[in-house]
């Protein structure tokens, strides 16, 4: 029998946060879903350098809805993409996929989840958000950037709070490009509009940030954003043909 729902998040470097963060969601779970949902929490330990995964590893021995994953640091969006293809391993009907940096309110979860049959790939929205200063001018580009080279709008397209069919985002990865892009969800999100999916942004919760690592900074944070824009151009030449064969999934 398959998952009825597997929420994923990547970690690094969370051992002040990890326990409660993985307290609240598996709570989630057991309160809003059956044994017979099969419900699972993946979390991808992407080689913290403190002792997040030993943790996750102790949590796991009483919770048997977690489901730690270890790999070598490979960075967010390989920990994400990885964390994905586990839930889809394991037969998923839906995927969440949230961060493990306690930023989001976990009852939030159930305003996509209402939603589930309206559309195949549901967002939330950070209509506030509480980052650094050059996060919120970098994502306000990226939104309009998107539109602009792309067609489409999408509010908050790299959102770390998202609810996919498990069907759909098995034939999205196999379309995204490898390696594995620095923001995959951004392109999992421009596929999925182009595709002719209803995306919802719904509103939801964002908190500031109290532990943990933001990985990263300052001038990287620009390399980085510059490499992704990088990738995006160039996945743009082949999105037409993508996105005509996901519609007739």
């Amino acid at each position: 029998m398959s998952n009825k729902i597997a929420i994923v998040m990547p970690a690094y470097n969370e051992a002040e946060v990890i326990k409660e963060v993985v307290d609240k969601w598996t709570n989630l779970l057991k309160s809003g879903f059956t044994e017979n949902d099969k419900p699972v929490l993946i979390v991808v330990n992407d080689g913290s350098k403190d002792n997040t995964y030993e943790i996750l590893c102790e949590i796991a021995k009483t919770n048997s809805i977690l489901l730690p994953v270890n790999q070598a640091n490979g960075g967010h969006g390989n920990a994400v993409v990885n964390a994905y293809k586990k839930a889809i391993e394991l037969n998923a009907e839906y995927i969440f996929q949230t961060d493990s940096d306690d930023q989001f309110e976990t009852n939030d979860f159930f305003k996509l989840w209402e939603e589930r049959n309206e559309s195949d790939f549901i967002l939330g929205y950070r209509k506030q958000r509480f980052d650094a200063p050059i996060r919120l001018i970098i994502t306000r580009i990226l939104k309009y950037s998107v539109f602009l080279f792309f067609g489409v709008f999408i509010e908050d397209s790299n959102i770390p709070f998202r609810l996919i069919k498990g069907s759909f985002l098995k034939k999205m990865l196999e379309y995204l490009p490898e390696p594995v892009p620095f923001a995959p969800n951004i392109f999992l999100s421009v596929m999925a509009k182009k595709a002719g999916n209803k995306i919802y942004s719904i509103p939801i919760t964002h908190k500031d940030r109290h532990t943990g690592e933001v990985s990263i900074r300052k001038m990287k944070l620009l390399k980085v954003c510059w490499k992704s824009f990088k990738e995006l151009m160039a996945f743009r030449r082949n999105l037409p043909s993508i996105t005509a064969k996901l519609r007739n999934i």
